[in-house]
């Protein structure tokens, strides 16, 4: 169901600079520090510059003049469909883009390793060797992977020196990985944290998104703003992240940062609890139940209670005493079935 678009409120002065990438500062982690971004290419954007391949009003690009690095730079994240149909551009750039198709090779490879599927045993060693070999080739994605395993096996240092590598190349989630990881240094790094995410953030990550409200709701690493928290919570949750979804119903239901509305706040309630939020279940179930929708209510206390909710448990207890064993039993039956929405991660 398409929503409502959310704008970001604006302020006198915008706490960040209108660039599309932020600028390494100097205290950065010095294992870091070695990671330079690689140089943008320029190009000749002259209206008047001649064709080199046609003299005909309606000439055709010349795509196999791109410099190589701006072109690798480019499809680093495209995924291997992509890059088969980048391939069939020209003749140039099928050599210029084997090296990624080898790495999404070796990328969908690891992700087997990894997750254990198509029968075989799941292997982090194996699925790192691949998520490495692929980033070698180029492959944004298989930095952001190699990161993640090496911050499963407790190795921090590996691990944000290839999420430092894919934020630098513009991967929107290992700029959101690196920021996380500077926000649970010791000490933490706030200020480049909020960078990093602004940066995902602006390009629609709602993980990041959500991070970043944090960081203004709480002011860490910026000034507090329950405004531009309450700006970022919405557009998160409009991203599908379930957590910014309950955030955002809170700030409808108490008038923070947005104008009050309880229709709103139980919109966004219903939403996070659909998406596997175990209190906004607990909270919808209840909300319900008051209503007087006693069979809809223990349903969602059921789930929240299977998924830990604490509270919910003698909630539903009680309104199932109040049940007849038909309704009891219908109520399980749903709960069984019912499965989770999708949610951004």
């Amino acid at each position: 169901m398409k929503q409502k678009q959310w704008t970001l409120q604006k302020s006198a002065s915008s706490p960040f600079p209108a660039r599309s990438l932020i600028k390494k500062k100097k205290n950065s982690y010095a294992f870091a520090k070695s990671l330079k971004p690689p140089k943008s290419p320029q190009f000749n954007s002259s209206p008047d510059a001649p064709s080199s391949t046609s003299s005909t009003s309606t000439s055709i690009p010349d795509f196999s003049a791109m410099p190589y690095d701006a072109l690798v730079r480019i499809a680093a994240s495209f995924t291997l469909p992509d890059l088969r149909a980048a391939s069939l551009v020209c003749r140039a750039w099928r050599d210029a883009l084997k090296p990624l198709s080898e790495a999404m090779t070796l990328f969908k490879r690891g992700k087997i390793f990894k997750h254990g599927r198509g029968g075989l045993q799941r292997s982090l060693d194996k699925a790192l060797d691949c998520f490495l070999k692929a980033a070698a080739r180029g492959s944004v994605l298989a930095m952001v992977d190699a990161g993640l395993i090496y911050w499963e096996m407790g190795k921090i240092e590996e691990a944000i020196v290839w999420y430092m590598r894919a934020a630098e190349l513009g991967d929107p989630a290992g700029q959101c990985n690196l920021a996380i990881s500077f926000l649970q240094a010791h000490p933490p790094n706030t200020k480049e944290a909020v960078e990093w995410l602004y940066n995902a953030s602006i390009a629609g990550h709602a993980r990041a998104q959500y991070q970043l409200a944090l960081c203004f709701h709480q002011g860490k690493g910026v000034e507090q703003s329950v405004q531009e928290a309450a700006c970022w919570y919405a557009r998160a949750a409009e991203g599908g992240y379930a957590r910014a979804m309950y955030n955002t119903s809170l700030c409808y239901s108490l008038g923070e940062g947005l104008e009050q509305s309880d229709m709103l706040a139980r919109k966004w309630m219903r939403r996070a609890a659909d998406h596997g939020h175990s209190k906004a279940q607990y909270e919808h179930g209840l909300a319900l139940i008051s209503e007087g929708d006693a069979m809809n209510g223990v349903v969602y206390l059921e789930l929240a209670t299977r998924a830990g909710e604490m509270a919910a448990a003698p909630a539903r207890d009680a309104v199932l005493e109040q049940l007849s064993a038909s309704c009891r039993n219908r109520a399980v039956l749903v709960a069984d079935k019912w499965r989770v929405l999708a949610s951004s991660r």
